[in-house]
């Protein structure tokens, strides 16, 4: 079975619960609050010398660090990944997207928020990730409007990857109400078989 190193508010570990529940996969959630330096200890550091989760551990294999790198594993020949091979590469330019533009902004001021700090505190990092991030948001609002999902016309890792942070941008202070391809896009992905929230085990 696959052990899953993970912290729950994660939008990168919950890619990778997402995709283990829709393919049915067990696996056995090990939890770790990233707050309290729990992926620092040197015991965690031997499975991941990265120090961060979420980190799968495959059975016969060894340890798989990084959130796109697990799910496409998981996802190999199942329906999740297009067959056509121009699609799929559509599917990892959406993935390249998230961790180049969309991640780093809205996760990013999502993290610092839930930490407490104050947008006093942030001062024009504030500016620089709501710019940044809107700016993101902006992108898949226009892919979206003449789509349904974002590669191959089918529910895809892109949407898994871009949906796990975008449908909480509001918890970084990202108003979604002018974006509404993403809120009808972020609907039909909770009505996929076996979704599950962000915090559900």
């Amino acid at each position: 079975m696959y052990r899953l190193y993970d912290y729950l508010p994660s939008g990168n570990g919950y890619k990778v619960r997402l995709v283990l529940k829709q393919l049915a996969l067990p696996y056995e959630l090990i939890e770790l609050d990233i707050r309290t330096g729990a992926t620092r200890s040197a015991e965690f550091l031997a499975k991941n010398p990265n120090g961060r989760i979420p980190l799968l551990e495959v059975p016969g294999k060894g340890f798989l660090p990084e959130s796109h790198a697990i799910i496409a594993y998981l996802a190999e020949g199942t329906r999740l990944i297009p067959a056509d091979a121009f699609e799929r590469a559509r599917m990892w330019q959406w993935m390249c997207f998230e961790q180049y533009n969309l991640e780093p902004n809205i996760a990013t001021l999502r993290f610092w928020l839930k930490l407490g700090r104050t947008r006093a505190d942030l001062g024009e990092k504030l500016v620089e990730k709501k710019k940044n991030g809107y700016a993101a948001l902006d992108v898949l609002e226009e892919s979206l409007r003449d789509r349904e999902y974002l590669a191959a016309g089918q529910y895809s890792l892109a949407d898994i990857a871009l949906y796990a942070y975008t449908h909480v941008a509001h918890e970084g202070g990202f108003d979604l109400a002018p974006y509404p391809a993403i809120r009808a896009w972020c609907a039909r992905i909770e009505r996929q078989p076996d979704w599950a929230p962000i915090t559900q085990r």
